[in-house]
């Protein structure tokens, strides 16, 4: 499944040097909802399944390249290969041109912070684009929605009076694996 958990095990501030949860009225102004120093409890890392590597890439374009240039072994010597060649060259091309699109586009990346105060997701797409949602983990609610939404067993979180969508680029079995695991790390939260 393309997540990955970092947890931290949870000790003591005075054993771990870690700071104390900062409810401070100029955290509040500027918007941060139970701002806390120091590294988050729990951290999920969510991306595209990509189900050819770069190196099968390579082979594929390779191999593509070679079945579509074994024909012109016939008319070796002919005006007809250079009739033929830049077809087949405009179709390695196309083939080249569309799986760069498909690991650009794969190129998105959801990260899920918990904090004891806090829970922060920041959406981050291949042009650069960054989107950051956070609410308080004691009023966050986690929605598997089995028939609503534009994918089956849509998953969402809801909290700080907005609902934004998690992993949406999963599928459909990894979307529930990824709610019960989410549910009982939001359960140790509170």
């Amino acid at each position: 499944m393309p997540h990955e958990w970092v947890i931290r095990p949870a000790k003591a501030p005075e054993q771990s040097g870690a700071f104390p949860v900062m409810q401070s009225a100029e955290a509040i102004a500027a918007g941060l909802i139970g701002a806390a120093e120091g590294p988050p409890l729990a951290e999920l890392h969510l991306w595209p399944y990509r189900s050819l590597p770069r190196r099968g890439f390579v082979l594929f374009i390779a191999v593509t390249a070679g079945l579509l240039l074994l024909p012109l072994l016939a008319v070796l010597g002919s005006p007809v290969l250079w009739g033929l060649l830049p077809f087949l060259m405009i179709a390695v091309g196309g083939v080249w041109f569309a799986l760069q699109r498909s690991y650009r586009d794969g190129e998105l990346l959801e990260v899920l912070r918990l904090f004891p105060a806090r829970i922060e997701l920041s959406r981050q797409d291949r042009r650069g684009t960054r989107r950051d949602w956070q609410a308080n983990p004691y009023w966050v609610s986690l929605h598997l929605h089995p028939r609503g939404g534009p994918v089956p067993d849509y998953l969402t979180l809801k909290g700080n009076g907005r609902e934004v969508e998690l992993g949406a680029f999963l599928a459909q079995d990894e979307r529930v694996a990824l709610h019960g695991e989410l549910r009982e790390m939001l359960a140790g939260l509170r």
